[in-house]
């Protein structure tokens, strides 16, 4: 595929289990957190925002529906390099339209642009809260992506683009009166509506704690990495940050692979006691988010406070589809072994004529 877009969808509908009071001991000092200094590079730090940002808060209207999400022009601001493969874009908004681009911790824009005669539309989440009073998003390189091409390598300050106003249904309502723990795992470029939650917490919400696990190929190519050090420095007491890296060794062989089944057991184990968490997201590929909904609900975490965002291609969506008439099952017809960032995978390809991406998709 050219480029992974995001889809939300909801989780089941499960009852929750009993009301339990949050505990507000401190939390997450152990094993793997991030505490070393890092360089704030950011110029809009969420804990130092100057007193003329204005915010990006989104408000219901008076109907009580949401606006029609819908195109206008804006003027890219800046394009910052976050890493070798990813960067950033920031928008000018215009006074006129700040209030229908005000928008929610977890939401997402559609950028469209035409490029050698093509028009091309994508879907970025937002990566800033909307206390940071910065409409910005982060795009990275996909390898025959040509909207995440054109954006890391020929975007600059000053090209127009088509932006539709926010919209994606990834966030949770925050109060300042809330206690709560939240835990996210991202992966990847799926760090990009978690930091936006992640701080819009911190701001929102000053008696609630969030806890990161954040997986990466390698320290390089990890998105974010100096502001959530940052970040980390700024709320000791009520952010916790867990970095895992697949194609690097940490010293800790616990932080060493991609979030499977396994390894969320061994953190829920070691790091995470569930009893006190209220609500978990995940952002990233699918077999990931599959083994967030599975592995803990089965370890006694209700599922419907399980949020979640999942990666498709534009091929096609990859959660399953609403059951139809009954069809013959295709045949196996070859198992294939594939190693991918030192992990490997058993496909089998069947008779209906599938590829060995969208073997591995299903």
């Amino acid at each position: 595929p050219t480029c992974l877009f995001f889809l939300a969808l909801p989780p089941r509908n499960l009852p929750r289990a009993k009301t339990r009071p949050p505990r507000l001991s401190r939390w997450g000092k152990g094993l793997g957190e991030s505490r070393q200094r890092a360089p704030d590079t950011h110029n809009l730090p969420l804990l130092e925002l100057p007193s003329k940002a204005r915010p990006f808060e989104a408000a219901m209207p008076t109907n009580g529906r949401p606006n029609m999400p819908k195109f206008h022009t804006l003027r890219v601001k800046e394009v910052r390099r976050e890493t070798p493969e990813c960067v950033s874009i920031s928008f000018e908004v215009p006074e006129e339209l700040r209030s229908e681009f005000a928008f929610l911790p977890g939401q997402h824009l559609t950028l469209k642009a035409e490029l050698d005669g093509e028009e091309l539309r994508r879907n970025y989440s937002i990566c800033t809260a909307p206390q940071e009073g910065e409409l910005r998003v982060a795009v990275k390189k996909l390898e025959g992506g040509r909207f995440s091409t054109f954006a890391n390598e020929r975007l600059s300050p000053g090209t127009e683009l088509e932006v539709m106003t926010p919209s994606g249904s990834f966030h949770t309502p925050l109060s300042a009166e809330h206690r709560k723990h939240y835990v996210a795992f991202a992966a990847g470029s799926g760090i990009t509506p978690i930091i936006s939650i992640l701080k819009a917490v911190l701001h929102t919400e000053p008696h609630s704690r969030f806890t990161l696990f954040y997986c990466n190929r390698t320290k390089e190519s990890t998105i974010f990495r100096e502001e959530l050090e940052a970040l980390k420095n700024r709320f000791l007491d009520r952010l916790s940050l867990y970095f895992l890296f697949t194609r690097e060794k940490p010293g800790i062989e616990l932080f060493h692979g991609r979030i499977d089944a396994p390894k969320l057991k061994a953190l829920s184990e070691k790091l995470l006691d569930l009893e006190d968490v209220d609500e978990v997201f995940v952002c990233g590929p699918e077999p990931m988010i599959r083994a967030v909904r599975e592995t803990l609900p089965a370890l006694g975490f209700p599922e419907r406070h399980i949020h979640f965002e999942l990666f498709t291609s534009p091929s096609g969506p990859l959660v399953p589809q609403a059951a139809g008439p009954a069809k013959a099952r295709p045949q196996v017809v070859a198992q294939v072994e594939v190693t991918l960032d030192g992990n490997r995978y058993d496909l089998e390809l069947t008779s209906n004529g599938e590829s060995l991406l969208e073997a591995g998709l299903r």
